[in-house]
């Protein structure tokens, strides 16, 4: 006799979506320019960013809260395009200040970003350590989205299969997506106005993978 068993898929119910951008706290800032992610010269001020808190999906798939350190002009795009991503399930393991801002030896290596005053990765064509220009994350208009590694719901599985999430919610939310070279997603934040300088996109050979200085 052979028996079939159903086995269904139990998928934890998430907290209600939340949201909010305030001014970067004093000690914020302080830790900023103390670690040199802000300084004298970067193409924003510390005035025109913003804490953003959203809510996210985490490594379980349960809710919980990220924070990321983005332009004023983007937090209105990146917490819809969040939204959608949250109701998509789409897990991010690490999304707090601290993970990225505190000690760098402490930082996981799958850590969720935005602001960094720094200039844009060299194209690998090319090579050297720097571009002369500013990348969208030293304007907080990008940000670096690690995903959880196997994703073990349903949802999240079938969403994979179909459309990123990241691109669907990016669309959905007014931003605009694109895959980095590291297996990270980017997603540059706000209208054409918001933006910074557009980086150029480079194809070396028939070979390579067409890339973007972020």
């Amino acid at each position: 006799m052979v028996r079939y068993f159903a086995v269904s898929v139990m998928l934890v119910a998430l907290a209600p979506f939340q949201w909010s951008a305030k001014p970067v706290p004093q000690e914020m800032k302080a830790q900023l320019k103390q670690r040199g992610f802000w300084k004298q010269g970067c193409p924003v001020g510390l005035g025109d960013l913003r804490l953003l808190t959203v809510s996210h999906v985490g490594w379980r798939g349960r809710s919980r809260e990220g924070q990321l350190i983005v332009n004023k002009a983007a937090t209105g795009p990146l917490s819809r395009a969040f939204r959608m991503m949250y109701a998509n399930r789409f897990r991010i393991r690490h999304m707090r200040f601290e993970d990225f801002y505190g000690p760098s030896s402490q930082r996981p290596g799958d850590v969720t970003a935005s602001f960094e005053c720094r200039q844009a990765v060299p194209s690998p064509c090319t090579g050297g350590s720097g571009t002369g220009t500013w990348s969208n994350h030293a304007y907080g208009l990008a940000i670096d989205i690690t995903r959880a590694r196997t994703p073990t719901s349903a949802a999240a599985r079938a969403t994979t299969r179909r459309r990123s999430p990241i691109a669907t919610a990016a669309a959905s939310g007014g931003a605009w997506w694109g895959a980095g070279r590291s297996g990270r997603s980017r997603l540059p934040a706000g209208s054409g106005a918001a933006r910074g300088p557009a980086t150029p996109r480079t194809t070396c050979t028939s070979h390579t993978t067409a890339t973007s200085a972020e």
